[in-house]
């Protein structure tokens, strides 16, 4: 019973997690790679722009990033997001 339980946990969990889209506060290169719209280009700039400026705001913030505006921001939609949790943490850092 309890290896159903943790099974459906973790499913539910990753699941979860793809709806809420790539967090572009912790997204890896390939994770950014992987979404529509975004290619190696704009996956690298997001991540220098992160490195440089701090944790994203929100996913308007991407429009802060060369290479990115209002067009791009618009097809990738859900497809990423800023959880809360990550924008929190590195307000409180400051």
């Amino acid at each position: 019973m309890k290896k159903i339980f943790l099974i459906l946990v973790i499913f539910f969990g990753l699941n979860l997690s793809v709806l809420a889209g790539v967090d572009i506060n912790t997204a890896s290169q390939i994770d950014l790679e992987s979404v529509k719209g975004l290619g190696p280009a704009k996956a690298k700039a997001i991540i220098e722009y992160r490195e440089k400026h701090g944790m994203f705001k929100s996913v308007g913030d991407l429009t802060n990033v060369k290479g990115i505006g209002v067009g791009t921001l618009r097809q990738l939609g859900d497809q990423v997001s800023v959880q809360e949790e990550t924008a929190s943490n590195e307000a409180e850092a400051h």
